[in-house]
């Protein structure tokens, strides 16, 4: 039986008890797996290394596992806790055979001891073999004694009673000794644990859980990691594959610009890789894909509970007991009653003993159905189309997932719809947290060396730059680029992402030998047409403005200057009279100005913007009036309808004064009478004087009522004037 044992699960386990409990590998083994329940924990975990990585730039990776089985086969793998949100929201099991996935179960957010501690047997703690002895009492197990032991077969069985330390001498002394007790055929054996060479459980469910609990010792020695168990049902040997998205570094990239005077420029770009691992990559297929999908994090790990409303039960009030004394007959419902109780409290009575004598009523069924064991089918992967390229290869890895391409240096490159992949050609290896320099371009490029002037830069002098267009076949990722003429460091400078085919400018040092000054001239206004709607004049004026570049070339060689001039498209400007720009961005305008070794040159950038502004005319412009008739751009017949105006506006301002004239006689009028008023209060009624300010105030009177005749029809005169002089003004149109 124990050669069996050993055939289907080797000393691994012994061994681990051994150096993890400090426990001797030969005193304690556990018992052939005759229980179909303990078959899958007893057969040891398989190992499936890491054999592709695809790495994005997006602060995640995508990492595959693959390797063949036997039969019913376990995976174990940990992870760090916080990777464990990301694995169970991407994780795909394949099975190429006939087999299926069965469970992939991990570790709770729990600590190590509370796991250990729900085992049958508890190895928290560091357990000895005499406290492992104790957990089992009253368990069956075989006991191989040394062969020194005294008063001890070399093998027995029976049931763990207890241990207890006893007193055992030791030449003139004593000393303690740890004794196990044991229920056997021939009754209490006392037998020392020192003598015990091997100790076996009978019970597989022990056994079971004993495994168990080291495997999950075995997957935690680092305390920040989970322990994920992947489960294959199957029969015979095929290969499985396991693939997954965690958090991963970003991969970068850096390039080498080689510049000639006969030759194209030569761009040589390089992959920084990290294995952020505790694995080494041994031979890895490796794929790194530029883009930006959208990734996120999500709590799938930590149980979740949804608040469910709390219901009381119904109570009901508890009959009082009943007492019945002996009948002289029974009614015809065959209960008896006390005659004792009047009336209605018979009655009642009577109902209460009808209820308690009915039979309970039947349970309700259950709902429920018979549902087969969950399967999991996942499909058969597509056959490889073109085995020499592992391109190939990982767009059958990653199927309809991300389909994959190819690219060429050490690296084959492709496109995947909105994204670019390198594929390198060679399997990698690299150790665990290590990283690592893959080339991934190595082409010449068409390019041009040019200066590039912008004033905002640099007000003097312009830079020395390269305008190249991407002929590698490959994406270019964002990354710095250190420049080199010849094999003289020529400066650093850096480039955004650049698609196959693109062109774009780089700048790395200043050219000392070009000087550039820029001159803004003051700019002119002019107006180019005036136009009338409706009482609405607007006016059009052309603002003009002009920038001078005085370029002087004092170097040796000739030069190609780039200038970058401000676009103010946005602000409606547009060039005139200029040449037409090499290249137009957003931001600024390109034009390109050759010059001479030795020489200089003036460029000059003309533009101009329409200006429109507004006039209402109203019944108190007459200067605004006045001024577009003199405008020597308003049309004979804006002007003959302005000149009228004035005319309307003329009757209008007569009556205006005539109404005027009339309110200050008025108040003429009554100032001089409030006068006359007071002195007739102060002079006596016998005295002349009297008489004349009488007459005068009834004159005055008579006065005063024409006046307000006249005020009457002037305001009436007014308005009409007024309001003639306003629709004119508002039907003027040109």
């Amino acid at each position: 039986m124990a050669s069996k044992w050993l055939k289907v699960a080797p000393v691994a386990g012994v061994v681990g008890l051994g150096v993890g409990l400090g426990v001797g590998a030969d005193k304690l083994v556990t018992a052939a797996p005759e229980a179909a329940a303990a078959k899958q924990d007893v057969k040891p975990a398989v190992s499936l290394p890491i054999t592709r990585v695809v790495m994005f730039n997006s602060g995640v990776g995508y990492f595959s596992r693959s390797g063949e089985v036997t039969d019913d086969a376990r995976v174990d793998l940990s992870f760090q806790e916080t990777d464990i949100n990301d694995l169970l929201k991407s994780m795909v099991l394949e099975d190429f055979g006939k087999g299926r996935i069965a469970a992939v179960s991990y570790d709770s957010r729990e600590p190590i001891s509370r796991t250990l501690s729900s085992y049958a047997i508890n190895l928290n703690g560091q357990p000895t073999f005499a406290n492992i002895v104790s957990q089992m009492r009253g368990e069956r197990v075989e006991v191989v004694t040394t062969p020194g032991a005294s008063n001890q077969p070399g093998k027995l069985s029976g049931v763990i009673v207890g241990v207890e330390t006893q007193k055992v001498p030791a030449g003139t002394t004593t000393v303690d000794a740890q004794v196990m007790n044991m229920w056997c055929a021939e009754g209490l054996r006392a037998i020392k644990l020192s003598e015990v060479q091997q100790l076996r459980f009978a019970n597989p469910v022990i056994e079971s859980e004993f495994r168990r609990a080291l495997d999950t010792l075995a997957l935690t020695h680092d305390s920040q990691k989970k322990a994920v168990s992947l489960h294959f049902a199957g029969d015979g040997p095929r290969k499985v594959q396991v693939g997954y998205v965690v958090e991963a570094p970003i991969w970068k990239t850096s390039y080498r610009m080689v510049l000639a005077d006969k030759e194209k420029p030569y761009l040589q770009g390089w992959a920084l890789v990290e294995n952020p691992t505790d694995e080494d990559w041994a031979g890895v297929k490796m794929a790194l894909i530029s883009g930006r999908p959208i990734s996120f994090k999500m709590d799938l790990y930590n149980p979740l509970y949804i608040s469910r409303p709390t219901v009381e039960p119904e109570l009901f009030a508890s009959l009082r007991p009943v007492t019945y004394r002996g009948g002289f007959k029974q009614n015809a419902d065959g209960f008896a009653f006390d005659p004792g109780l009047p009336g209605k409290d018979a009655q009642e009575a009577l109902g209460k003993s009808r209820r308690a004598a009915m039979p309970p009523s039947a349970p309700g069924a259950g709902f429920g159905g018979a549902g087969g064991p969950g399967r999991m089918e996942l499909a058969e992967v597509e056959k490889s189309q073109d085995a020499k390229k592992f391109a190939a290869d990982v767009g059958r890895e990653l199927g309809n997932r991300m389909r994959t391409g190819t690219v060429g240096n050490s690296a084959t490159a492709g496109a995947l719809g909105d994204f670019f992949q390198y594929t390198i050609d060679h399997p990698v290896t690299l150790g665990r947290q290590k990283s690592a320099m893959l080339p991934i371009v190595g082409k010449d490029v068409e390019g041009q060396k040019v200066s590039i002037y912008n004033q905002n830069v640099q007000k003097t002098h312009p830079l020395l730059g390269l305008k190249f267009k991407n002929t590698s076949g490959a994406h270019l990722n964002q990354g710095p680029i250190t420049v080199f003429e010849g094999s003289v460091y020529a400066g650093d400078t850096r480039v955004l992402d650049v698609q196959p085919n693109e062109e774009r400018l780089v700048s790395y040092a200043i050219d000392l030998g070009t000087e550039v000054d820029p001159q803004t001239g003051p700019g002119t206004q002019k107006i180019t047409s005036v136009r009338a709607v409706r009482g609405i004049i607007t006016t059009k004026t052309r603002l003009t403005e002009e920038k001078k570049y005085r370029i002087v070339n004092r170097s040796q060689t000739d030069r190609t200057l780039l200038i970058e001039h401000a676009n103010r498209t946005n602000q409606q400007f547009k060039l005139v009279g200029t040449e037409k720009p090499v290249e137009d961005t957003p931001d600024v305008y390109r034009f390109q100005v050759p010059v001479k070794a030795t020489e200089s040159t003036t460029f000059v950038v003309t533009e101009e913007k329409e200006l429109a502004s507004s006039v209402t005319l109203t019944n108190t412009g007459d200067d605004t009036i006045r001024h577009f008739i003199n405008l020597a751009e308003a049309s004979p017949g804006l002007k003959a309808q302005l000149t009228e105006a004035l005319k309307v506006k003329g009757t209008w301002d007569l009556a205006r004064r005539e109404l005027a004239q009339v309110n200050l006689d008025l108040q003429r009028l009554n100032q001089d009478q409030d006068r006359i008023r007071k002195n007739l209060r102060e002079t006596p009624k016998e005295a002349e004087v009297y008489a004349t300010y009488l007459k005068k105030l009834s004159d005055q009177e008579k006065e005063i009522d024409a006046l307000t005749d006249r005020q009457k029809s002037l305001m009436t005169g007014e308005f009409a004037a007024r309001k003639k002089y306003d629709d004119f003004l508002a039907n003027i149109s040109d």
